[in-house]
């Protein structure tokens, strides 16, 4: 188990460390660092510094997290569940996707080529097989019904 952070300085130390491999969001920190830290305001303090120094942004983390799952060929709809469950205000996470210049048909057709290829649904059983699999990516059920009709084609 990792040590009992005491000190101001530790704390803000071992948050460092994290950030240096990745982005994190304020709650992530708070709950990877909140169990090595007996006094909570001092978490806060540390937390609130970074914060004002430019190490961490909920902002920044939220821009990097969005651009990162959309290239992964993600839909909004998951990336909005998976940034609430990361402690990013709904506010936040509206204005970075609005930001964002995405056609979600089109990322569902994309999606749709890269895991199935050029052909089209046969049959029902492969049908709902691929509604599911972009449902699950995070796709409305229409922008799934539309890139497993059109497959590879271009939206309108």
């Amino acid at each position: 188990m990792a040590r009992e952070l005491e000190t101001s300085t530790e704390i803000r130390s071992a948050a460092i460390a994290l950030l240096a491999r990745r982005e994190y969001s304020r709650a992530e920190l708070e709950r990877k660092l909140g169990g090595r830290v007996a006094d909570p305001r001092m978490l806060e303090q540390a937390l609130d510094q970074l914060q004002d120094d430019g190490y961490q942004s909920d902002r920044r983390f939220t821009e990097v997290f969005v651009r990162s799952r959309l290239g992964s060929g993600y839909g909004q709809m998951r990336i909005r569940q998976e940034l609430q469950r990361k402690g990013i205000d709904r506010d936040s996470i509206e204005r970075v996707l609005e930001e964002q210049e995405m056609d979600s048909r089109q990322l569902a057709c994309e999606c749709h080529q890269r895991r199935f290829g050029e052909t089209t649904s046969s049959n029902p059983k492969d049908y709902a097989r691929r509604m599911r699999f972009l449902v699950n990516r995070g796709f409305s059920f229409e922008d799934a019904r539309y890139a497993i009709i059109h497959g590879a084609e271009a939206p309108d």
